[in-house]
This record gives C-alpha cells, sequence and structure tokens, in this order.
C-alpha cells in the first residue's frame, strides 16, 4: 500500500458514531464507573482520545512505537532531554534550531548537561567528541537554516556503538520524505506547527520513540510536566495531516525550481538546497530521503550585509516577512536577525549563518509566480549596490578635491 493510502485510512473512523472525521473531545474529564474504573481515560492531561488518534497517527507515519504530542516543539526538545541527568553530555549539530540553542545552554546547561557542538556531516568529528558521559547525539536534517545534510546510518551505528541515544529533529523533511527510526535512530522530534500542520494555524510538538520503553519514560515526562497539546490543536494537526504527502510533494517541486532560479542569479551567492546535485549532501539526502528534497530554500547574498538582507526581506510580496515555515503561504526570514539571534555571531557565523543569508519557505503558490516576486526583491539589491557605488564615488571625489 502507498504511504498516502496507508496515511489516509490509518485515521480511524468513530466507532461510536461512525463520524469519518475524528471528533474533538474538548473535555477536561472523563466520569468514571469506579474509583480508577474508567473508559482509558481520566483526566485530559494524561489523555485526550483526539490527541491519543494523534499519537498514534504521528508513530505509524514515522514507523515507531510510541507518539507523544506536546503544546509547542521546544516543549518535545525538553522532555526529550528529561531523559538526562546531571553529568551528562550532549553532542549536537553545529547549524542548530536557535530555540534548542537556547534551551539547551541557558536551560539545562545550569543543571550540569554539557553539550559540544560539531558538524555532524562530518561522522568523524561526531565520533571524536564522544565522551563516556555522551548520553545523546542531536542532530537535525536537513539543519536549520544551511540545509546540512547528516547520514542518519552512519550517525545511528556511532550512537550504538557508544550506547547513547540518536535523536533527529525531522521537521524540515517531515514523514512524507523521511523516516529516522527506520534508519536506526531512537527518536524523531517534529515542530508540528511547520510541515504537519501545514496552515501556519497551530503550535505543537511531536516525539515518536523507536523503543516502546523509551515511550513510556517520554509519556511520563509528558504527563508529568504538563506542556501537552490541546483537543482542538491536536485535532487541526490531524486534518493538516491527512494531506501532509500531497503538500510536500508540492513544496518540493516549487522549491527545486525556485532553486535553480536563485542558483543562476548574479545577486546570489550560493543556493542551499539538497535538491541541488552540487549540494554536497545531495547524494546521502537522496538515499534517506524519498520523493522529493523538501521546501525550503536559503542562499547568500552576494552583498553579504544585514542591509542587504533587510533590502530584500521587505521587498518581496508573496513571500511574506515572518517567522517559522512549512505552510501553504510562501515566507521569508533573515535567521541572523530572527531565528537565530540568541545564538552568539561568531558561533552562528562559523556555522554559515552570515548577515547576507536569507531563507525561503515556500510555499503551494504558482512557482512561475514566487520566481517573478524574488527577481523583483532582487532587483533592488542592484538599485542598493548601485547607491552604495555612487556614495563611494562622491566620497573619493571629496577626498581627491580636499
Amino acid at each position: 500500500m502507498q504511504a498516502t493510502t496507508q496515511l489516509i485510512h490509518a485515521i480511524p473512523v468513530d466507532p461510536q458514531t461512525g463520524a469519518i472525521a475524528v471528533p474533538i473531545y474538548q473535555t477536561s474529564t472523563f466520569v468514571q464507573e469506579a474509583p480508577g474504573v474508567n473508559k482509558g481515560y481520566d483526566y485530559a492531561r494524561s489523555g485526550n482520545p483526539t490527541r491519543a488518534t494523534l499519537e498514534d497517527l504521528v508513530a505509524q507515519l514515522e514507523g515507531g512505537s510510541t507518539g507523544a504530542a506536546f503544546a509547542s516543539g521546544l516543549a518535545a526538545i525538553d522532555a526529550v532531554l528529561k531523559l538526562l541527568q546531571t553529568g551528562d553530555e550532549i553532542v549536537a549539530v553545529d547549524d542548530i534550531y536557535g530555540g534548542a540553542f537556547r534551551l539547551f545552554e541557558q536551560v539545562y546547561k545550569k543543571f550540569g548537561i554539557s553539550v559540544k557542538y560539531v558538524d555532524t556531516t562530518k561522522p568523524e568529528e561526531v565520533f571524536n567528541a564522544l565522551t563516556p558521559k555522551t548520553k545523546l547525539i542531536w542532530i537535525e536534517t536537513p539543519t536549520n537554516p544551511t540545509l546540512k545534510i547528516t547520514d542518519i546510518r552512519a550517525i545511528a551505528k556511532i550512537a550504538k556503538a557508544q550506547k547513547c541515544l540518536l535523536a533527529v529533529d525531522n521537521t524540515f523533511a517531515s514523514p512524507a520524505l523521511q523516516r529516522p527510526l527506520l534508519l536506526g535512530a531512537d527518536l524523531v522530534v517534529h515542530s508540528g506547527t511547520k510541515y504537519l500542520g501545514g496552515h501556519s494555524d497551530l503550535i505543537a510538538g511531536i516525539v515518536v520513540t523507536a523503543d516502546p520503553d523509551l515511550g513510556k519514560l517520554i509519556k511520563f515526562y509528558q504527563n508529568a510536566s504538563g506542556a501537552v497539546l490541546g483537543p482542538f490543536d491536536s485535532w487541526l494537526l490531524i486534518r493538516g495531516i491527512e494531506t501532509l504527502h500531497l503538500r510536500v510533494r508540492q513544496h518540493s517541486a516549487s522549491a527545486l525550481e525556485v532553486a535553480k532560479f536563485l542558483e543562476k542569479h548574479p545577486a546570489v551567492e550560493k543556493v542551499f538546497y539538497p535538491g541541488l546535485v552540487n549540494h554536497p549532501g545531495h547524494d546521502v539526502a537522496k538515499s534517506q530521503s524519498k520523493g522529493g528534497f523538501g521546501g525550503i530554500v536559503t542562499f547568500r547574498l552576494k552583498e553579504d550585509t544585514i542591509e542587504a538582507a533587510n533590502t530584500f526581506v521587505t521587498s518581496t510580496s508573496l513571500f511574506k516577512l515572518a517567522e517559522s515555515l512549512g505552510g501553504i503561504k510562501s515566507l521569508v526570514s533573515h535567521p541572523a536577525q530572527m531565528t537565530h539571534k540568541t545564538i552568539p555571531a561568531e558561533k552562528r557565523k562559523a556555522a554559515g549563518v552570515t548577515d547576507g543569508l536569507v531563507r525561503l519557505s515556500v510555499g503551494l503558490e504558482d512557482a512561475e509566480d514566487l520566481i517573478e516576486d524574488l527577481q523583483r526583491a532582487l532587483e533592488k539589491i542592484g538599485t542598493l549596490s548601485e547607491a552604495a557605488a555612487k556614495r563611494a564615488i562622491e566620497t573619493v571625489k571629496v577626498l581627491v578635491n580636499a
């Protein structure tokens, strides 16, 4: 059975009413027949039928045993970090999401959990960073925002030999393209806000585990900490997932067209998109991401400055300047001032997040219209460069005549 068909029919028909859409159980508590005797639910923080349907659905999508839905992607990451204890170490991808970096450095570091950041596209760097204290390897692939590709199989082998956990943030690819648990990962994390939801109308996080016992621990921390996803948002996320494969297929197709256009534009220095054959991670991405390369395209302007980036991101029309990604409407962001502003400038630039780096989330508009929008905005960069050149000439004249 094909993945799209399997997904659609993995969403159950309501056994009580025959409703083909999952009901929203908008309730905080459930009546018990006797103390401790119930129909599987007692209090909505511990479990809710709408959320349970979502959790089972995402677990099936990822090929895992247990799913847990949280109030945000960061709440999902937080639950994974609660598996650690004082003195443990994390080896993490250097080109890391700013929110994860903030959580690692400003919250868990003070509890005695240390983090080493390495280029995980090089398995030898991961291996060399390991110590007996390493209990978790944390990777994103593709990374946010420079779209580096890590070989999940290779890192999984290293993690297994070290007897530590491997967690993969699969937000950018989604299970429509990539299933890390089937490649050897122990945990998969999602910001469900992005491609799983797909309509920019909810905040959610997901953790899926390969091992049922590990899943029980995540569910324990979900209940103990209480950052659960509510029933209405769970329903919205289910509805978004119903069209996941169709959306991601179109996102990927349009993103490839956009990337090829940008690659040829004189105002663009470099394009980061794993679907381009000259991308250093293209072959690995092709082997572990089936059906496309995702809807995110990142590029660096030749004029690698805040001024040029601001001119571009405020000149697009169809690409809306906003945080987040993965929705049906195209978005543009400037990572250095937005998603990655909490990362120190030196560390940020070392990971490739320079001042002229721009991230696009390619939506479901017609690719031709999106390219025209980018063309108009890039022309503004040319105008900016001409103005800078004129100012430089005038400065020289003043100096000469002085």
